[in-house]
């Protein structure tokens, strides 16, 4: 087992990798920006360095600084966290050169799975079913045009090397494939330094649902169930659930050993999320895999009992998996909802500032990941995401009622947060029926906006 870790990022993911450690008898180190200095993953680690000033990519990105931090402080492993460096081959490939341990998978797994063409290729050899698409990559509009001519229309182009919505263009007709794919490869090139894209077919109105796995280098992998993730604003997600109110029995079985069947021919050791799409008939197709812990890892924590942390850690250090699968259950339903420093009245804009005042909601079947306290600092470099509050109930109605209970409780001010929005979502029909899919919150953002731009269009012509 590890003697100290240093954790590569920073806010709530540091503050709950600092947990985990500490019961597991860890020592750990924080490296942080000038930014972040008095910030809660600072004060809670035995140790910490700072690394630069706070824009990302002079401190949190920074691999020779955080290598070094490591090395001065004698760490023998980083655990990456989720976002910044968590699925970068290059940072796993320079922890190994180091003789630091990257508590994640194989640099080799890695660069497999992000590549999204790569990915969807040893999918379908595995048998975990893809959508119908271009057969590798598409590097111009013309064979974009002839892949479409096996697939037809509607499609979706996408980055090869995408993530988080970033190069993903959607194609109705013909005469939009050109000004898609040319906007969508720029970019990808921007975002990713790569603007290679490949296409497959748009499935209309699906469910986002992904499963949980976790691999030991023993060769075993378990699934610990589903998550459902289909509230989501341009493809970034706001809350999940699980189980999903979309399955039925069957279904989650068969999705559930798609989930391992991909880990196993990846050969996957650590913590790992197999991410599907669900159409209307019920039927799901392998959408991509994300090769580290994930912001929504509480939800299947409270559904399971297990402590994803704890055994991420523990797989990576070498030692097989502390259960099988045979060992997994799920006990009721559990909500995430995801609090973000943002203002929806004026376009989602980003609320940086200091919170002057906070308050925590608890309870019964309430817990709250946060690295917020009276008189935080909020950056203005960094994800808007401030909080993440969970409830777990018997059964769903009574998950949603203590979500609803928790954000009346929740209250932070100094800064504006994404809270009213989640609590209108919360009674809205869609939801609290399970009825919804991916485009459910961007409709309902279009609609409430119409007002305001009619509004608006009045005051211009008078």
């Amino acid at each position: 087992m590890f003697r100290k870790i240093l954790i590569a990022n920073r806010g709530e993911i540091a503050v709950r990798v600092i947990r985990a450690c500490r019961e597991m008898g860890i020592e750990t180190v924080s490296v942080h920006s000038e930014a972040d200095s008095d910030a809660l993953h600072v004060q809670m680690a035995d140790e910490d360095v700072c690394i630069g000033p706070g824009a990302a990519a002079e401190s949190y990105l920074n691999i020779p600084r955080i290598i070094s931090a490591a090395e001065i402080t004698n760490c023998d492993a980083i655990h990456p966290g989720y976002g910044f460096l968590s699925e970068s081959a290059k940072f796993a490939e320079v922890c190994e050169s180091c003789e630091v341990t990257f508590i994640g998978p194989s640099p080799e797994t890695i660069r497999g799975v992000g590549d999204k063409s790569v990915a969807r290729d040893t999918m379908s050899g595995a048998g975990v079913p893809i959508l119908p698409g271009s057969d590798g990559p598409v590097h111009s509009v013309e064979e974009a045009r002839q892949a479409i001519e096996e697939v037809g229309y509607p499609v979706l182009l996408k980055a090869s090397a995408g993530g988080g919505g970033r190069g993903m263009r959607r194609v109705y007709e013909a005469d939009e494939l050109e000004s898609a794919f040319n906007s969508a490869s720029a970019e990808a090139l921007a975002a990713f330094g790569n603007g290679e894209m490949y296409l497959e077919r748009l499935a209309l109105n699906p469910r986002h649902v992904e499963v949980q796995i976790l691999g030991d280098s023993q060769g075993n992998v378990v699934h610990l169930f589903e998550r459902e993730c289909s509230v989501q604003r341009r493809h970034q997600k706001l809350i999940e659930e699980s189980p999903s109110p979309a399955l039925d029995d069957a279904t989650r079985k068969a999705l559930c050993e798609a989930g391992v069947r991909a880990g196993k021919v990846l050969a996957y050791v650590g913590a790992g999320t197999v991410e599907f799409l669900l159409d209307a008939e019920g039927r799901f197709y392998f959408m991509e895999m994300n090769a580290r812990i994930q912001v929504e890892h509480p939800v299947t924590e409270m559904i399971t009992g297990r402590d994803l942390i704890k055994e991420q850690i523990r797989v990576c250090s070498g030692l097989p998996l502390s259960f099988r699968q045979e060992d997994v259950a799920t006990l009721g339903h559990a909500i995430e909802c995801r609090v973000n420093a943002e203002d929806p009245s004026r376009g989602f804009a980003p609320s940086p500032g200091t919170v002057e005042d906070l308050h925590l909601p608890g309870g019964p079947g309430i817990r709250v990941d946060t690295h917020l306290f009276a008189g935080a600092a909020i950056p203005p470099y960094y994800d808007s995401m401030v909080a993440k509050i969970l409830a777990h109930g018997a059964d769903r109605e009574e998950a949603i009622q203590r979500m609803r209970r928790a954000l009346g409780e929740f209250s932070l001010t100094g800064v504006h947060t994404t809270v009213p929005l989640l609590m209108e979502i919360l009674h809205d029909g869609p939801f609290v029926t399970g009825s919804y899919n991916t485009g459910y919150l961007d409709a309902r953002v279009a609609k409430a906006a119409e007002p305001e731009a009619e509004a608006a269009d009045r005051l211009a012509t008078r």
